[in-house]
């Protein structure tokens, strides 16, 4: 594995973690996970790389080594974060930036909210949520304030072994090699002799606020850097939103205004643990075009 670096910034009032891979002076890369997901996880596509990079690889607030809320997490967070990192690591240039699921989403939103400070981005199956209907958003209050009266937990496992069993369940296209690398990082000591997610669970409290699609289009009508936009064939996100020729899925697509499609083989949501030399080569192939 190519090794890496740990360093901890203080970015708006939380401690962050963030992993780094290769020469300072190497062109930046900005790789960006998704939820309940840590930076280390990318290993396995920064191994298939094969250009000299200066990866740089945030753990979300509340996720692997990085500070929790302890309390209701805020998307637009992830963008004023995101927006922080940026000015921190590259305060003049324009970035190259990956982003997976939640990352896809925060790095999709923040390109057209300063298209400026991007110079090309990689979307890894992160084009918004469902559409909600107005008449959902009373039951949204109701769960939202329930949730308030307790105190939100992640499931303990007895050791990492057990927690590697679990991802390999959740994905079986995961070895055991992967997986257990994975539990590393992704699980974490629960003070009580177990293991459990390396995440804050205040994440999964759902917030009140629905998802508004049309207010995210407006903003994906502003990036102005080329998308590459890769889904996975067997992707149990995807098909819980869209088929690939649905209507609703065509309308998002035509936000952007440079944008090609990539449909990756044999590959669930984690497309970067599924198929990472396929990963890597299309990242590398869009930005060094």
């Amino acid at each position: 594995m190519k090794p890496c670096s740990s360093e901890f910034l203080q970015i708006r009032g939380r401690r962050l973690h963030v992993r780094t891979w290769g020469s300072a002076t190497a062109p930046l890369l900005v790789l960006l996970h998704g939820w309940c997901d840590v930076s280390a996880s990318w290993q396995f596509v920064v191994d298939a790389m094969q250009k000299d990079w200066r990866i740089v690889a945030p753990d979300w607030r509340g996720f692997g080594l990085s500070q929790w809320n302890d309390d209701v997490y805020w998307f637009p967070d992830y963008i004023a974060d995101l927006d922080a990192l940026l000015l921190h690591y590259s305060p003049q240039d324009p970035v190259r930036l990956v982003g997976h699921s939640l990352g896809g989403n925060a790095s999709t939103l923040y390109a057209g909210i300063r298209p400026d400070r991007i110079l090309k981005l990689v979307n890894l199956e992160g084009l918004g949520l469902r559409l909600y209907a107005p008449e959902e958003v009373a039951d949204r209050y109701v769960n939202w304030l329930d949730q308030l009266r307790d105190t939100p937990t992640f499931r303990s496992y007895p050791d990492r072994s057990a927690f590697a069993a679990r991802l390999q369940k959740e994905n079986p296209r995961l070895s055991e090699e992967k997986a257990r690398y994975l539990a590393q990082y992704m699980g974490e000591d629960d003070g009580a002799g177990g293991i459990h997610q390396a995440a804050d669970p205040y994440h999964r409290w759902v917030n009140p606020v629905i998802y508004r699609v049309e207010e995210a289009m407006s903003i994906w009508r502003r990036v102005t850097a080329p998308v590459l936009w890769v889904t996975a064939d067997d992707s149990f996100i995807f098909k819980q939103l869209f088929s690939l020729d649905s209507e609703e899925y065509r309308r998002r697509l035509a936000c952007f205004r440079d944008l090609r499609e990539v449909l990756v083989q044999n590959c669930g949501h984690n497309l970067h643990h599924d198929q990472p030399q396929q990963v890597a080569q299309m990242i590398e192939e869009f930005f060094v075009a």
